[in-house]
């Protein structure tokens, strides 16, 4: 019988990447705080209720920013004997924390908007001129996250939907501003509040639901358990793969372990090479452990584990 864990997790573009997205959210953040701050003076000093709610919407995105900031630094900390994987799964928690949330502002836009259908607001040219600022802010907030690993880093992906949604909210309000005002529409507001909600609603629940999945051991989505099993009985000494787990730790980190049972007198360093670089060449599996088990070896049953 032979144990074998192999990890070659490229480290140093893995390192690369992730100082990349720590700065993209450090000055994303430095930015909305700031404007946040700016809006909050402006409101009390101009006794302005539209400059404070869009404060508000401007605090929700900070504070998505910052929980997201706070899990790459957490992530960074070192490995010890109560947490073997570090607090690398912290940016998994982050997102499904600003999923949720995304999901509770959706609801409460909807509130809002039913609120607003029952009685239409008289809205401001201020609300317009507030609202465009808040676009450009989130506009340029946005393009600076989309410098980081927005499509493989499910964390910043949460904090980039956060900002999304409020830029969309931006637009919404501008163009419900202008049609009330040149139009007297005042149920554009309403409709655009819901559109806005729709969107958010769909970006939220995206985010729940795969870091949930994350954090239920779920299967990479990527990665069909058949075809590794497959690929690995191809390997001329296997004669059985059981107990085989794949999950992931967190984004771009997939981990597997399995038992393989191979036939008496095969080379177990031999397999274990080639298991190894069949599972990093074909599903760029590189954290991987594997038991090698002869075919008179007796293992445990899933109730004996359970007991």
């Amino acid at each position: 019988m032979g144990h074998h864990q192999h990890h070659d997790h490229s480290h140093s573009h893995g390192h690369h990447t992730h100082n990349a997205n720590k700065k993209v959210l450090l000055i994303s953040f430095s930015l909305i705080f700031t404007y946040m701050v700016v809006e909050v003076i402006g409101g009390i000093l101009t006794n302005s209720l539209a400059l404070l709610s869009d404060a508000g919407h401007m605090l929700s995105d900070a504070a998505a920013l910052g929980l997201s900031l706070l899990a790459f630094k957490l992530s960074e900390k070192a490995t010890d004997t109560s947490k073997t994987f570090g607090y690398k799964r912290f940016e998994i928690l982050a997102a499904f924390i600003n999923g949720i949330t995304l999901l509770g502002i959706s609801l409460y836009i909807f509130w809002e908007a039913i609120n607003r259908f029952l009685e239409p607001p008289n809205v401001s040219t201020n609300m317009i001129v507030i609202a465009f600022i808040g676009l450009i802010v989130n506009i340029v907030v946005a393009w600076i996250l989309l410098k980081g690993d927005t499509s493989e880093n499910l964390n910043l992906r949460s904090a980039f939907l956060h900002v999304i949604g409020d830029m969309l909210g931006s637009f919404g309000a501008i163009v419900a501003g202008l049609l009330i005002l040149f139009f007297d529409l005042n149920i554009a507001d309403p409709i655009a509040s819901v559109i806005v909600a729709l969107l958010v609603l769909i970006s939220g629940w995206r985010v729940t639901k795969d870091s949930f999945h994350i954090l239920m051991e779920g299967t990479p989505v990527e990665i069909e358990i058949e075809k590794v099993k497959d690929a690995l009985l191809s390997i001329p000494e296997v004669q059985e793969v059981h107990d085989l787990h794949v999950w992931t730790i967190t984004s771009n980190f997939p981990a597997l372990s399995c038992h393989i049972v191979v036939k008496n007198n095969s080379d177990n360093d031999s397999v274990l090479n080639k298991a190894t670089t069949l599972l990093k060449e074909s599903f760029h599996l590189n954290h991987t452990t594997l038991q090698i088990e002869g075919s008179g070896f007796t293992h445990l049953s899933n109730e004996e584990y359970c007991h």
